[in-house]
């Protein structure tokens, strides 16, 4: 089985938990640029996921996508926005591949501590709603959902987070990673 894992720098850091929970039984690839936004990976969407040959395809965005770098009531992708852009990645996955698309929830962020390190607004309530977007459309396209912004909550979010209010510790990505490959599995 092959398994492609499309998503932010927070997939760059369960990806080897991910390559060890599955050695034998899936080849996992990620591409070596991280995610970003939800438009970034719609440009990117062609040469990741539609020219390869993945038999699952597990993928995240949304972190960048609400960082307010323009102001604190002003999202980098506006909701609306975010919503398209993963109707539409969904959609060219499910149309133009022959995998199994896992869509992931955004992991949660601890906004104050985000602010204190980059003086950029990260807010937990904003990961909530556009996970209730991204959720919705998942569900309308009969996608799966894997709730990663769940599984660290009930870990403790800010026992799993680094200092910066958005990364993860190496228990927290072992968590995800866990987490993740679950998903691969019940697919």
């Amino acid at each position: 089985m092959n398994v492609t894992l499309i998503g932010d720098s927070i997939s760059r850091g369960y990806t080897p938990v991910v390559t060890e929970l599955l050695a034998g039984t899936a080849a996992v690839t990620r591409p070596e640029a991280a995610g970003g936004t939800s438009g970034y990976i719609l440009a990117m969407l062609e040469e990741w996921c539609v020219k390869a040959s993945a038999d699952v395809i597990h993928l995240n965005c949304g972190l960048h996508d609400i960082v307010r770098l323009y102001g604190p009531h002003k999202s980098r992708i506006p909701i609306a926005a975010y919503r398209e852009n993963v109707r539409t990645i969904l959609d060219t996955l499910v149309e133009f591949t022959d995998a199994t698309v896992v869509w992931a929830t955004t992991t949660p962020v601890n906004g104050q501590a985000y602010l204190a390190q980059t003086g950029l607004v990260c807010k937990e309530d904003d990961v909530v709603a556009y996970n209730q977007v991204g959720v919705a459309v998942a569900a309308q396209l009969g996608v799966t959902v894997n709730d990663l912004h769940g599984a660290v909550m009930s870990a403790g979010r800010d026992t799993l987070l680094r200092d910066d209010g958005v990364h993860y510790t190496e228990a927290g990505y072992r968590r995800l990673g866990q987490a993740v490959t679950e998903a691969i599995r019940s697919v």
